[in-house]
């Protein structure tokens, strides 16, 4: 069965109303048919859900659907995309543990990564994504688990997902993949040898920035302790967001063709324009890592970066002069949206940190919706102009 037929046809049963659409499921809680059956639900040996705050046939449906896309063999569903973070990490880190992390990651996972868990006694080290012999120096026996944004937010960097994969397993060390930009119709982690993959489900999942979710699948050694967490901390999706996010996925694949083919010819036309100092595409051929873009990606994504000459003062007078496009710090909408992140989603980072993860004061980061592309390219033209 095809990705595009997955996220389609994969769904709960039906019930005794013989609906063709799957309802939601409010209801914070499940009955049982006696006092022995819920005895056998709350010790693990029944099947079926208990309280919504860690299952409900909605989300249940949703992390299957992720899974078969994915490859993978069990999922999490979390409130929002950095719930699915931390709890990844703190499921699986304890004091004394070692953390190895691309310096390319989203600000706030970033945040975590360098102010929390230190203070839990975790330590953490950071590494260029394209510096392939830091990696091998930083992960060793002593790495607990291992982290990647591929490609990186904002700077659209990637690594070689096999490598890494194989370095990994070598060293015993827990392989995560922060999985959003590509989604699992683009890139599969999991077939490179990544142990889990995570995702923003509030993004491309979702993709009209409606509703707040994260996602985390793999292998179920992987997965069960950080659905024990989140059982028992509570940062657990909502029915009526799941039933979204998985009506959502029916159109998964056709929508990130349309944004893939927008931003391709987006950048295609940036890189000519000579207000525009450099553009970042992973399946531009002038991309650095263009081949190995070709060799992991189905398709290129739908961001595209550049920075505009001038700084900070000619890249907010560009953005203040578009007509369409939103201003806003989401990403994955229909609608086509201008960030800044110098100055809103990775605000926070040091100076030193954004020079890491590939931003300057000039940095734009378009996510580019699914408007025909000469009104995209239209209004992008006029503010520059």
């Amino acid at each position: 069965m095809q990705d595009s037929t997955k996220g389609i046809r994969l769904q709960t049963d039906r019930t005794s109303y013989r609906e063709h659409s799957v309802p939601m499921f409010l209801t914070s809680s499940f009955v049982y048919h006696d006092a022995e059956h819920a005895e056998t639900m709350f010790r693990g040996q029944g099947e079926g859900d208990i309280y919504s705050r860690f299952s409900n046939p909605n989300t249940t449906e949703l992390i299957d659907k992720v899974c078969a896309m994915e490859g993978a063999e069990a999922g999490v569903a979390t409130a929002s995309g950095m719930a699915a973070i931390f709890n990844t990490l703190a499921a699986h880190l304890r004091a004394g543990d070692e953390v190895v992390a691309s310096n390319a990651l989203f600000g706030n996972t970033t945040y975590i990564l360098k102010n929390i868990l230190p203070s839990w006694g975790i330590k953490c080290t950071f590494v260029d994504l394209s510096d392939l012999g830091g990696w091998e120096t930083a992960i060793t026996d002593h790495t607990k688990l291992v982290i990647v944004e591929t490609p990186s937010n904002p700077g659209l960097e990637l690594i070689d997902l096999e490598w890494l994969g194989s370095l990994c397993k070598k060293h015993n060390t827990i392989f995560a993949v922060d999985n959003c930009f590509a989604t699992p119709i683009i890139q599969k982690p999991l077939t490179y040898g990544a142990d889990l993959s995570i995702h923003s489900a509030t993004k491309w999942m979702d993709g009209q920035g409606r509703v707040l979710g994260g996602i985390v699948v793999g292998r179920e050694e992987y997965t069960s302790p950080i659905f024990d967490f989140l059982r028992r901390t509570g940062a657990s999706m909502s029915p009526f967001n799941a039933w979204i996010l998985s009506k959502s996925l029916e159109t998964l694949e056709l929508r990130m063709e349309r944004h893939c083919s927008n931003a391709q010819k987006l950048a295609e036309y940036l890189q000519n324009h000579d207000r525009i100092a450099h553009v970042n595409y992973p399946y531009l051929a002038n991309h650095p890592q263009h081949d190995l873009a070709l060799s992991q990606m189905k398709m290129g994504g739908g961001i595209v970066t550049c920075d505009i000459r001038g700084g900070k003062e000619e890249s907010f007078a560009m953005i203040n002069r578009l007509q369409m496009l939103s201003i806003t710090a989401n990403l994955g909408d229909s609608r086509t949206i201008i960030t800044h992140p110098y100055t809103t989603t990775h605000s926070k980072l040091s100076a030193e940190d954004k020079v890491k993860a590939k931003i300057s004061d000039s940095t734009l980061r378009i996510s580019v919706g699914l408007e025909h592309i000469d009104d995209i390219i239209s209004d992008i033209a006029q503010a520059l102009d």
